[in-house]
């Protein structure tokens, strides 16, 4: 039994996907607009012949406030959509710029914890302790980082559903 693997079920496993259609960026930017003005109320964003960006309008935003961003490319005579979903990217770099810190941080208080241990020295006894507390800091930044997925978890779903009803009618198989 041969089994075949769609956009659909790509969407579904991860958070980017990639497909092709015979609209060319401005139909299929013109048809986003549509879509998105069908549903004014629920979903916000901003709409160019290149990018899109969509987001779901709630009455409160939250840091990991998800996002849909749609890029629109021409790649072998083809039209190709490639989507994106999380949060917005000024808030995606802040926590990699703080997974980099912490981490540079961890590492630099145990090395100088080992160096010290090593020539028998007594310069730097705090060392092991800040290491402990860099450590502390990154499973803190992780569970930041979860408990923002768990609460914008509702908002990706109606994403999802914004994407599939908005582009999938548009996907044209490519062999």
């Amino acid at each position: 039994m041969k089994t075949e693997e769609t956009t659909l079920d790509r969407i579904r496993t991860r958070p980017r996907f990639k497909m092709f259609t015979h609209l060319t960026k401005e139909e299929y930017a013109e048809n986003l607009k549509k879509y998105l003005a069908e549903h004014k109320g629920e979903f916000s964003g901003n709409i160019n012949r290149e990018v899109a960006t969509i987001s779901v309008e709630t009455e409160y935003d939250n840091y990991w406030k998800p996002c849909l961003a749609l890029r629109v490319e021409n790649e072998d005579e083809h039209t190709v959509i490639r989507g994106v979903f999380g949060p917005s990217s000024a808030v995606w770099t802040f926590f990699m710029f703080l997974y980099f810190s912490f981490s540079i941080l961890w590492m630099t208080f145990f090395t100088m914890y080992y160096v010290e241990k090593q020539i028998k020295s007594a310069e730097y006894p705090w060392a092991l302790s800040a290491s402990f507390v860099m450590l502390f800091f990154i499973l803190l930044t992780y569970a930041a980082a979860r408990f923002g997925q768990h609460k914008g978890k509702e908002e990706m779903l109606k994403l999802r559903k914004f994407a599939e009803e908005s582009t999938l009618q548009f996907e044209k198989k490519i062999n």
